[in-house]
């Protein structure tokens, strides 16, 4: 029979508050965020339009964005912006309310990207 793996970290102290479960030091202090992970690409952003698992509700996904996180929420913002609705930016994909697909094409190609439209 194997032993259960236990973890031994913290993730809050009244000392210093929340503490990061990955390399152990204060949220403030955290070097784990910093270190700008850039989410996965080919080359080729894809955008699409998807309702499964929304209630219905139309959402236009954009993937394979290779940019920094914080680059990404910027990206995201002024997508967002242009479309004049929500979403968010999450697991290096942006999810914008609304069927936006076109608009956020062209906004893509206007910055330089190479963009195609994925699935339906």
């Amino acid at each position: 029979m194997k032993a259960k793996k236990t973890t031994d970290r913290f993730v809050y102290s009244t000392d210093q508050g929340r503490i990061c479960p990955d390399c152990g030091k204060p949220a403030s202090g955290c070097v784990c965020s910093q270190k700008g992970v850039m989410s996965e690409s080919d080359g080729i952003v894809r955008v699409s339009r998807e309702t499964k698992g929304r209630a219905g509700k139309i959402v236009t996904v954009i993937k394979g964005v290779a940019l920094e996180k914080s680059s990404l929420a910027q990206l995201g913002k002024k997508l967002k912006r242009g479309c004049g609705s929500g979403g968010t930016v999450k697991n290096g994909v942006i999810e914008i309310q609304g069927d936006h697909v076109e608009r956020v094409m062209d906004a893509l190609k206007k910055e330089g990207w190479t963009v195609k439209r994925a699935g339906g």
